[in-house]
């Protein structure tokens, strides 16, 4: 017995209703967001204050591996961008759009101010717009 084209119709709706069902159960959480978010910021910090006289000489001679130090602050890291950030949940995706830094940690030494839109969707994570705009303390160097 042939199938009639209201069959079809019903297969492609099934279909259609598990994928919106499986796009909303694996949209990144908050969690998930800080764990991204954290990795990102440490590669940032990184390239910016851990480079070749990127650090004020006090600061080299206490450090000891600026890389290691970075990489070791990954979950605060990560929560600093979460309350920094601001979520449109959607229900399938979330955007997420973090604005942090400029402050002071030391004299001559200020956090670049990191500004990023990051979509969510299907279990991942994606920066879809960034800008990184180096601390005055740092560039002067």
């Amino acid at each position: 017995m042939a199938a009639s084209s209201g069959d079809g119709r019903w297969t492609w709706a099934a279909a259609a209703g598990v994928a919106v069902v499986a796009l909303a159960v694996t949209n990144p959480g908050t969690e998930d967001f800080e764990a991204f978010a954290g990795d990102q910021l440490v590669r940032a910090a990184s390239r910016e204050l851990c480079g070749s006289g990127s650090l004020p000489l006090i600061a080299r001679l206490v450090i000891q591996d600026c890389p290691q130090l970075v990489a070791s602050q990954r979950k605060v890291l990560g929560q600093l961008a979460a309350a920094s950030s601001h979520r449109y949940n959607a229900g399938l995706f979330s955007i997420y759009t973090t604005e942090l830094g400029g402050q002071t940690l030391l004299p001559g030494l200020t956090i670049p101010r990191y500004r990023a839109v990051t979509l969510g969707g299907a279990g991942q994570l994606m920066v879809v717009q960034s800008s990184e705009e180096a601390a005055p303390g740092l560039a002067q160097r």
